[in-house]
């Protein structure tokens, strides 16, 4: 198990799986393997030699101030996906947050940055045949914004069965805490704040974590992969508005570049985390 500190807190790092090969072509399709080329510093941690992306799927966990928070909670097990590589899942990903201190039942909040398949799945799991919340005494947290996005969309059956299996049983349980996120965010917890992200989804959010004078801010899907800060123009095929996106990153990269706050990535691989500094060729990663 990975950790890292912010003063006072305790960032854990809770491993589901690494995405196969195909997944950056398919996600990030203008990371070229020309374009990561340029940018050495990306292999080979985030990079294979040959320009292929390494991207991964976790959580992180953050205890402190008498609090257990999961930020986001991958694809789940057991699940029915339309992509391959979330179909039907058996990851150790349960038994990783049990083997950290972290039983299910001890964990008070649950942040969701949006919601996708990939960012859900573990919010249910299945107790005698039916889709039930795993994190039976934790408020599940995300944007208002958000959720009234995809009620007011008309949903092809994939992702309308990531809501009947992932969110509308913990909307059905009372457990679903829909809050609304200002221009400068929202405190959901001492030292832990929404921040609004927009362009991947219309409500998307980043966590800020702040404790002791220190900072970290955890990406969820403003940032899929390292070879955005080093080109933050990239854009996901999963982006509902590319150029919102676009435009939330380099926001997001000036007012972290030079600065003491960690990064860390909801889909960087090891690593994981890092400083964003300046260079020749525009920002990096630092570790």
């Amino acid at each position: 198990m990975v950790t890292w500190t912010v003063g006072t807190l305790t960032v854990h790092r809770i491993d589901e799986a690494l995405a196969p090969p195909e997944t950056g072509p398919w996600l990030l399709p203008e990371a070229t393997p020309e374009l990561v080329h340029r940018h050495p510093w990306l292999k080979p941690d985030f990079a294979a030699d040959d320009g292929t992306l390494r991207l991964a799927t976790h959580s992180f966990v953050v205890v402190g101030n008498g609090l257990r928070i999961v930020v986001d909670t991958g694809i789940g097990n057991g699940k029915t996906r339309a992509n391959a590589a979330w179909h039907d899942l058996r990851t150790g990903y349960h038994d990783r947050l049990v083997d950290a201190g972290i039983g299910p039942d001890t964990v008070d909040l649950v942040l969701l940055t949006h919601l996708h398949t990939d960012h859900v799945g573990w919010n249910t799991h299945v107790v005698d045949g039916q889709w039930v919340p795993l994190f039976t005494n934790a408020r599940y947290v995300t944007s208002k914004l958000e959720r009234e996005f995809w009620a007011d969309q008309t949903m092809e059956e994939p992702r309308l069965q990531m809501f009947r299996d992932s969110v509308h049983p913990v909307e059905d349980a009372g457990l679903l805490d829909l809050v609304e996120v200002g221009r400068n965010g929202v405190e959901v917890a001492e030292g832990v704040r929404l921040v609004p992200t927009p362009g991947h989804t219309p409500g998307h959010v980043a966590v800020e974590l702040t404790s002791a004078g220190q900072t970290a801010l955890i990406t969820g899907d403003c940032l899929h992969h390292p070879v955005q800060i080093a080109s933050p123009d990239v854009t996901s095929c999963a982006d509902v508005d590319p150029g919102q996106a676009r435009a939330t990153r380099h926001a997001l990269l000036e007012s972290l570049a030079n600065t003491e706050t960690l990064l860390l990535g909801t889909h960087f691989p090891p690593p994981t985390a890092g400083r964003v500094v300046r260079d020749p060729d525009g920002a990096r990663l630092v570790f």
